[in-house]
């Protein structure tokens, strides 16, 4: 499984009914599962964003639905990293050719 950063931000329609986010972000864990997705980590945040997710998933397309399907809600903006573990970081690095 790859693990993602994704940075979320609410929309002026996701603000304006924040008092329903607990129960949208169960339902995302629950759709998240049914892209074959894991959520590890949830942070509210102060800052550039307003939530911080820790996602593992199989690969790229499978977190990309997921990303497109939640924010299709209109409650949410997202953006999405790929994080490499440090022994993935460490593995990366050793095959460098320099």
């Amino acid at each position: 499984m790859a693990t993602y950063v994704v940075m979320i931000n609410y929309t002026d329609k996701g603000i304006q009914t924040i008092k329903d986010s607990p129960n949208r972000f169960s339902k995302s864990k629950e759709e998240a599962r049914s892209f074959g997705c894991e959520v590890k980590a949830f942070y509210l945040t102060m800052g550039a964003c307003d939530i911080i997710e820790i996602i593992d998933a199989p690969d790229d397309e499978s977190v990309a639905k997921l990303t497109l399907a939640v924010s299709a809600g209109g409650n949410v903006r997202t953006t999405t990293m790929r994080a490499f573990s440090e022994v993935e970081f460490q593995s990366i690095v050793n095959s460098l050719p320099v």
